[in-house]
């Protein structure tokens, strides 16, 4: 897939493609009918397709002092996009200009000059443009004047007729730790993709080394430990994932006062530092907790590691997931 950066106009042979429009943060099970909704016709029509999407995301432009939980930043959304067949994704920066934009100017500009796309597709609820002013009805009429078709998405919602998938929801149950939730709406178990750092190697003192991954600022994952599958994210597809424990947290026993994402893989003893690493979060083992000493914590441990086992065997026996694109892919070790 390729990555097409800033304000540069597409390749020629990528003109004329059909593209699907939006924020995407999660790539959740809604989004996923959007992408496919886009890749349909774009094989109905002969057409390469891609995805079009905005850094950073608006609400970091409009109120930077809140970080936002970003559940998937862009490395990670360009990696599902890549996954889900998209020949391409670019991101339109979301600046004052942007911002300010009419929606005609935004479609011209963009879509029309920059793009050349010959169909958009959209969710029902997608606005854009100053004042938020534009909608999937005002696309319909511009590609009537510049020669670009338009398909709206209706809103997608659970089968047993649950409330609509949304990223707001998803972040509620990852800050809850309730990830059998949030992969409900997402479709694969919510992953971290960040470099291994150096920590201050506590964990090696313990018997439990872990790699220890920096998580974008405005995460809100529930502290506690979560039964986890990991892998090099530079692993040719197919290749099995690691099986891990996963504390994210801010080390009461030890009062450090810092937050960290720290992986310990069950069965492996590897060198991580400076790869870049997948981890899929697929249950909370148990909430945060201070323990009086450290033979009490390592006795804990023990028995986190074991039912991150347990959970880990299970899924990798019946992927509770595997009916849905990622979730497919995921347990198969494509991402």
């Amino acid at each position: 897939m390729e990555i097409v950066t800033g304000a540069a106009p597409l390749p020629e042979e990528l003109r004329g493609a059909v593209v699907a429009i939006g924020n995407f943060d999660g790539m959740h099970r809604g989004h996923q009918q959007l992408l496919a909704a886009a890749k349909a016709v774009a094989e109905a029509q002969g057409r390469p397709w891609g995805v079009v999407t905005f850094e950073p995301h608006p609400r970091s432009f409009f109120t930077p002092a809140a970080p936002v939980f970003r559940l998937t930043p862009p490395a990670l959304k360009a990696r599902l996009a890549a996954a889900l067949g998209a020949d391409f994704l670019t991101a339109i920066p979301f600046d004052a200009a942007l911002a300010g934009s009419a929606p005609e100017e935004f479609v011209r500009h963009h879509l029309v000059d920059r793009l050349a796309i010959g169909h958009v597709v959209t969710g029902y609820d997608f606005l854009f443009g100053k004042g938020r002013k534009g909608s999937p009805e005002t696309l319909r009429l511009l590609g009537a004047r510049w020669g670009f078709g338009v398909t709206t998405v209706d809103q997608v919602a659970d089968e047993d007729g649950g409330a609509p998938f949304s990223s707001s929801s998803i972040r509620a149950a990852l800050r809850h730790g309730h990830l059998a939730n949030a992969a409900r709406e997402l479709g694969y178990h919510w992953l971290v993709l960040g470099e291994v750092v150096k920590g201050d190697q506590r964990g090696r003192t313990l018997g439990f080394p872990t790699a220890n991954i920096i998580l974008d600022p405005g995460t809100e994952l529930g502290r506690g430990i979560y039964a986890v599958f990991a892998r090099d994210a530079a692993a040719p597809s197919g290749t099995a994932d690691w099986l891990g424990a996963a504390y994210f947290g801010d080390r009461p026993t030890f009062q450090t006062g810092r937050s960290y994402l720290e992986v310990f893989l069950l069965d492996e003893n590897r060198d991580l530092y400076g790869r870049t690493l997948m981890v899929g979060l697929v249950d909370r083992v148990r909430p945060d907790q201070r323990f009086t000493t450290v033979e009490a914590l390592v006795t804990q441990m023990n028995h986190d590691c074991a039912t991150a086992r347990r959970i880990l065997a299970a899924e990798r026996q019946n992927p509770a997931l595997g009916n849905f694109p990622l979730g497919r892919l995921q347990a198969e070790g494509r991402l």
